[in-house]
């Protein structure tokens, strides 16, 4: 390997390090007393996330690969019903004890696996919440026809996932590391090809917004949280203000497209 190349890797697998920080924000919220379950400091950020905003009183929802509830949650609160689907059972019981705290009765959570199809009727729902979640799954086509599936007629889709084309993650693969911001990532997506897909599955896109700069510093920024949730609001206001001026180097893709 060219000495160039060698130092450009042990630099980029040195930041790589940081992202560890994210993990550790976890446990830290609730050493520090701010949760009273292990909860990542970005759900403490803003109780009315964007998805919300497009839910109703009358509607019932579904969120898939539902993790620790805090989407269905935040749901639940508008909408009439959320049903959230998770495959791990140690995060549905954290998801219900979350759901419990918060007095949250109309969500419910339950067991799935989305490589295989879902088990509710055509036309059940008039919202699903799936951020994420896409880039973990190898099905993903068949998840997106199963969702255009159980929507009712005109129903939304609220769909996250990771921008693959920011300066970091290209960087990253410059030294001939892995890009992908977390391990069991089965892909990520340019702008291009998540549209693109969502067009293949017959879904309108009717909103397309961008998530905060993508940074090697992440973690640290996450470690921060676990001590302070303001500080860590200014810091994230930052990193969103910047993705609004740099759009290609947004960590991912926020998007609401219609059945």
């Amino acid at each position: 390997m060219p000495p160039m190349r060698f130092l450009l890797k042990l630099y980029v697998n040195s930041l790589k390090k940081i992202e560890l920080g994210s993990a550790i924000s976890v446990r830290l919220t609730k050493i520090t007393g701010k949760s009273k379950v292990n909860i990542h400091p970005k759900h403490f950020l803003n109780q009315d996330p964007w998805y919300t905003k497009k839910l109703s009183s009358s509607d019932i929802v579904l969120d898939l690969g539902s993790g620790i509830g805090q989407s269905a949650i935040k749901a639940a609160r508008v909408a009439k019903k959320v049903i959230g689907v998770e495959k791990d059972k140690q995060l549905i019981l954290i998801a219900t004890k979350s759901a419990s705290i918060e007095k949250a009765k109309n969500v419910s959570f339950k067991k799935g696996d989305l490589e295989n199809k879902l088990k509710f009727k055509n036309n059940s729902f008039e919202k699903i919440i799936f951020l994420d979640v896409l880039e973990h799954l190898n099905s993903r086509d068949q998840i997106l026809k199963e969702i255009h599936r159980v929507l009712k007629p005109k129903g939304l889709l609220f769909l996250g996932v990771p921008n693959s084309e920011t300066s970091w993650k290209k960087l990253q693969r410059k030294a001939g590391t892995n890009s992908f911001s977390d391990p069991d990532h089965k892909i990520e997506f340019s702008e291009k090809q998540i549209k693109d897909l969502l067009q293949k599955h017959k879904f309108k896109i009717i909103e397309f917004s961008y998530g905060k700069v993508d940074t090697p510093f992440r973690g640290f920024y996450d470690i921060i949280g676990g001590f302070s949730i303001s500080a860590y609001r200014k810091i994230s206001n930052w990193r969103q203000q910047k993705a609004n001026r740099q759009n290609i180097d947004a960590s991912g893709f926020e998007i609401v497209a219609q059945k």
